[in-house]
């Protein structure tokens, strides 16, 4: 079950929106349609923002005839500001851009075909990686779950959010595998649904036993101590450990220091960004106040009510047990382990699997 794909000059993806009642795959060879697609949420999910964004350049570098300096870069600035003008909070759609302009500029000089097969060879090598990704995030996370796991998950984090099996529901599945996963309780995660829609979707495929519960469920189900350990994923992670995720990681983060359960956040090391020193500077998207207005398309709130619908919020490193990525596992003092993060030359990643 993947989300995305790319197939002779065609780009493939699920439509999210249409979930959990339809599966509808849209086929494109049109990159504004791919950005439209990351908009109306049709596309999410951090790391699949970035596969995206990186498949949307090799659609835009596929129209160029000839190329030259003029219109190299013509290509590369509007592309560019196509897809970063999306969504502002997860940083590996960023992060999949600068990559991409890299290999385009490195490409400079060289016949339109040749760009055009640097570019594709560098989208599907960064949609690999993230594969491999999930992979060493599931086998790390399980190795530190506790055994008859019983775990609280929010929003979505699996194959519909990433290029793998997931991030922290790439954790659920290794270690359902592993036989040391005994239940998973799934947030509907307000205003839009991504729990009940995506998550539980996902789980019963995968047959994970799950329980769908209301997010104000939460409180009162780590009281009666059936969670024992709490997986998030992440859309940006700042140097001293801060994590922006979707609205109400935050709360459900202190729950778990009061009740004294782990609370672990998995997500790739595109999702650090190493620019950015506390949460406090992550920009934070505000969504629609229709989408907290309106259920099911229909109006449940009184017209003209003033809203506040951030999408979402920032969790303190301090509430966070350890950070799950594919490089180890990092944790307290956070900072320190950023640093060390931060001396390998990640930008330049997918550049070396396409020249070397």
């Amino acid at each position: 079950m993947r989300s995305i794909a790319w197939q002779d000059g065609f780009v493939i993806f699920l439509d999210q929106t249409k979930l959990p009642l339809e599966e509808v795959y849209v086929e494109t060879d049109d990159e504004n349609v791919l950005a439209q697609a990351i908009k109306s949420l049709a596309i999410r999910g951090a790391p699949l923002l970035g596969i995206a964004a990186a498949y949307g350049f090799a659609l835009s570098f596929n129209k160029l005839k000839a190329v030259d300096a003029r219109s190299l870069t013509a290509c590369i600035e509007r592309t560019t500001n196509l897809f970063t003008s999306t969504r502002p909070t997860a940083t590996n759609l960023f992060w999949a851009v600068n990559a991409m302009r890299h290999v385009a500029i490195d490409s400079a000089g060289q016949p339109a075909e040749t760009i055009q097969a640097n570019i594709l060879s560098a989208a599907k090598a960064l949609h690999a990686q993230d594969e491999e990704n999930c992979r060493l995030i599931g086998e790390l996370g399980a190795a530190i779950l506790p055994n008859a796991a019983s775990v609280l998950t929010h929003c979505n984090t699996g194959s519909l959010a990433t290029g793998g099996d997931g991030t922290a529901q790439g954790i659920l599945k290794a270690a359902w595998e592993l036989h040391t996963l005994k239940h998973v309780y799934i947030d509907e995660t307000r205003p839009l649904l991504q729990g009940s829609r995506l998550t539980a979707w996902e789980l019963k495929k995968l047959q994970i036993p799950s329980t769908l519960i209301t997010d104000s469920t939460a409180a009162f189900l780590l009281q009666q101590g059936k969670v024992n350990a709490i997986i998030v994923g992440a859309d940006r992670i700042t140097l001293n450990g801060d994590v922006a995720n979707k609205v109400g990681t935050y709360g459900l983060a202190v729950l778990a220091q009061y009740h004294n359960v782990p609370f672990y956040v998995a997500a790739p090391t595109s999702t650090i960004d190493f620019e950015m020193l506390t949460g406090h500077e992550i920009p934070i998207e505000q969504r629609s106040g229709t989408e907290v207005t309106s259920f099911g398309g229909r109006q449940v709130a009184p017209e003209g009510v003033d809203v506040y619908s951030p999408a979402f919020d920032i969790t303190p490193n301090e509430l966070i047990t350890a950070i799950i990525t594919e490089k180890g596992v990092l944790r307290s003092p956070y900072r320190t382990a950023m640093d060390d993060l931060k001396k390998k030359d990640l930008s330049s990643m997918v550049r070396r699997a396409v020249f070397h």
